[in-house]
């Protein structure tokens, strides 16, 4: 977990896919199970128009790892299910991650065929692993790709995070942890803020406005107890009377007003002449209502001091996963030994490269990185420094846990670092091209498309 939350305490174990202790079962009868197994987490393509992704959910990942074990309970329910034998049972008593795990840290950027994350150990122990480890790096890494681009469009101002009510409600607070990694400054989710240690930030909404007998009253209310610095509301009814009675109830020292209807663009400048005539020109813009990336964009020449995004966040922005997989890509033989490189051969574009694999980010002659060079035999000197993954368990320890502060200062770094064109909101291809640096002996399938 992060520094700043509070460790979980439930089990981890169930949240998996019936076939991965099928697997699991028919592995140990076929004696298959203790052979050492390298899984790779990728995604073959970005989402449409993207150029782009961030990986967030790591730390979540590191929870998960570590409390993945069975309870008496859940043993129980598996036996009386029948879903796998008394072998397995056993097994599933004793289970722990034991092995390693490394792979790009949180906040970095990724592209193609990224080796997002790198899990060996049994295959028993790493098998079992695959939809607790995809389902949070799925869903917090496309959130986090939405916020980038969101907080990229905002040029500096900040963004809120406030879709708790849009979204499951463990998911909310996993999408408010995943915002701010990519560079929100607050959320409105409270379990978030305590969990996460991620600011959080609220006033009022309409009901507070209407639950009064005037909104002069509801802005005497606010301010008596939360302070002239606080944000008022000014939709509810007449957009140019209620700016004019919160300047005349809380003074030049009104903190902010909030739009949260309407053409904001024309809003937002009629409501700024407005302040500055009262004489409240300190007097901030927050600007809300179904806003996403592209709205944040057409409000950059506004006077808005601020956006708030709740629907478009929590959805990722119409990308709700990354299409992350989680393959075997490596395996001992029946008599242990060194690995051997092993894929899936199909149709469609779902083949995948055998071998364990290094990833770095080749940098340009000016610092700015040129290259996502991905590859499975020797790591060329030049590219050591520019390595991309991190150590994250050793031997079944975490090593790799970090404040989300940390992460969240990555993810600045690592976006500052890509091509400038890597903000644009028009359609296009990934930033950065992946390059595939492979043994001669191993054929690349020609269906194989990064």
């Amino acid at each position: 977990m992060d520094a700043t939350s509070v460790r979980a305490a439930g089990s981890t174990a169930l949240l998996t896919d019936r076939y991965e202790l099928t697997m699991l079962q028919a592995a140990l009868r076929s004696g298959a199970a203790h052979r050492r197994s390298v899984f790779e987490v990728f995604t073959r393509r970005l989402p449409s128009g993207r150029r782009y992704g961030v990986m967030a959910g790591t730390g979540r990942v590191l929870d998960a790892v570590e409390n993945f074990r069975f309870s008496t309970a859940q043993l129980d329910w598996l036996s009386g299910q029948g879903v796998v034998d008394e072998d397995t049972l056993r097994f599933l008593a004793d289970y722990r991650f034991r092995g390693d795990i490394h792979g790009y840290p949180e906040g970095e950027v990724y592209f193609p065929g990224s080796p997002l994350l790198t899990v060996e150990g049994s295959f028993a122990e790493a098998v079992i692993l695959e939809t607790v480890i995809l389902s949070i790096l799925n869903h917090d890494s496309a959130i986090a790709a939405a916020a980038s681009r969101m907080t990229a469009a905002a040029g500096g101002r900040p963004v809120i995070e406030m879709g708790a009510r849009r979204a499951h409600e463990q998911a909310a607070v996993a999408a408010a942890r995943a915002a701010y990694v990519a560079g929100f400054a607050a959320t409105s989710d409270l379990e978030a803020g305590f969990t996460h240690g991620i600011p959080t930030t609220g006033t009022a909404a309409h009901a507070f406005t209407l639950v009064h007998d005037s909104e002069r009253d509801a802005f005497r209310a606010q301010i008596a107890s939360m302070g002239k610095g606080t944000t008022l509301l000014v939709d509810t009814f007449d957009l140019r009377e209620a700016v004019r009675t919160a300047v005349e109830v809380a003074g030049p020292e009104l903190g902010a007003v909030r739009i949260d209807s309407g053409d904001l663009t024309l809003l937002a400048h009629r409501v700024r002449r407005q302040l500055d005539e009262l004489g409240a020109g300190n007097t901030r813009i927050i600007v809300t209502s179904d806003l996403d990336e592209y709205a944040i964009a057409a409000l950059a020449a506004a006077p808005v001091d601020g956006y708030g995004v709740g629907t478009s966040l929590v959805t990722g922005s119409g990308h709700p996963t990354c299409a992350m997989v989680y393959k075997l890509v490596a395996r001992a033989g029946t008599d242990g030994g060194p690995l051997v490189p092993v894929a899936k051969r199909a149709a469609g574009g779902k083949t995948s490269i055998g071998g364990r694999k290094w990833a770095a980010r080749r940098p340009d002659a000016e610092g700015v990185a040129e290259a996502e060079v991905v590859g499975t035999g020797p790591l060329p000197d030049e590219l050591r420094p520019h390595l991309v993954q991190v150590p994250l368990v050793r031997v079944g320890e975490t090593v790799g846990r970090e404040p989300l502060s940390a992460a969240r200062e990555r993810h600045v770094r690592a976006r500052a670092a890509l091509p400038l064109s890597a903000t644009q909101l028009s359609k296009g291809d990934p930033v950065l091209p992946t390059e595939l640096v492979l043994p001669t002996e191993l054929v690349l399938p020609t269906d194989v498309v990064l």
